[in-house]
């Protein structure tokens, strides 16, 4: 099975209604395109509002799920047959989250991924805003395949994403927030890279860009194979959409499926992992 994913990388404005009129227009362009997965950054619609510490009204930034950003995308992945993966500042309650709805290609909202692992330093004062995720680390089966999200922080811990290999997934989309600078040249790439490699999944992460309050955001989104090939990168600073052609047949031959995840001990692991 192949398919072809389409990353938005695009600015983020003051105007929530703005950058999600953006969003709409690169979705259609992106199917028009012949993209049959479309993902989108780290709050992609929003300013980065962790750039500064929360306060009591952060809550009223955010937006339940199913709420307006996801019916006005699901109509639209149901009008172009296009499976969609967003990112948005969700509120449950008094609760909120960093979540990813995921729609299918029939409009249906398959379910949520939140955030599990929650980081504060400067100008990622995350734990003010964000409530630990409760969704696991679930793997969506949707028309374009088996999709998994970790977002932005969660791609640090190799045990998510080894948990979202075990799970199925073909394709793992990761939605940042990535700065200029914030990290020592080529590392997260690499990152992301040895992650495909050990788990025989295709990882696709969408990076947000442009200058905001206290952050200049990189772009470079890049889609790496199961071989730990960079297939498809954008560039730095740029408002563009990233196109790859992803076949899932290299899943199935890459060195984790036939050989890491089948020499796997877990019976070993249980006391380490725990710790």
């Amino acid at each position: 099975m192949s398919t072809k994913i389409a990353l938005v990388q695009q600015h983020a404005t003051a105007s929530k209604s703005e950058n999600v009129d953006r969003g709409l227009r690169a979705f259609e362009k992106a199917a028009r395109a012949g993209a049959k997965v479309v993902a989108f950054a780290e709050l992609a619609f929003e300013p980065f509002y962790p750039q500064v510490p929360a306060n009591a009204r952060s809550i009223e930034q955010a937006e339940p799920v199913p709420g307006p950003i996801t019916e006005a995308f699901s109509v639209l992945a149901r009008d172009l047959g296009v499976v969609c993966i967003l990112n948005l500042f969700e509120r449950d309650g008094n609760s909120t989250f960093d979540c990813s709805p995921v729609i299918d290609a029939d409009g249906t909202l398959l379910g949520r991924t939140r955030m599990i692992h929650i980081t504060e330093y400067a100008c990622f004062h995350e734990q003010g805003y964000y409530t630990p995720g409760d969704t696991g680390a679930p793997v969506y089966r949707t028309k374009a395949g088996a999709i998994g999200v970790a977002i932005c922080y969660d791609r640090h811990y190799p045990e998510y994403m080894r948990a979202l290999a075990l799970g199925g997934a073909d394709l793992v989309v990761v939605p940042q927030a990535g700065s200029v600078g914030e990290w020592p040249e080529g590392l997260y790439e690499g990152e992301m890279r040895v992650a495909a490699f050990h788990n025989g999944y295709h990882v696709a992460l969408c990076n947000r860009v442009g200058k905001e309050e206290k952050l200049t955001f990189a772009g470079e989104s890049f889609v790496c194979a199961p071989d730990g090939n960079v297939i498809a990168r954008a560039g730095l600073g740029t408002d563009e959409i990233l196109y790859a052609d992803l076949d899932f047949r290299k899943n199935d031959e890459s060195h984790a499926r036939t050989l890491f995840l089948r020499d796997r001990r877990p019976e070993l692991y249980g006391e380490w992992l725990s710790r």
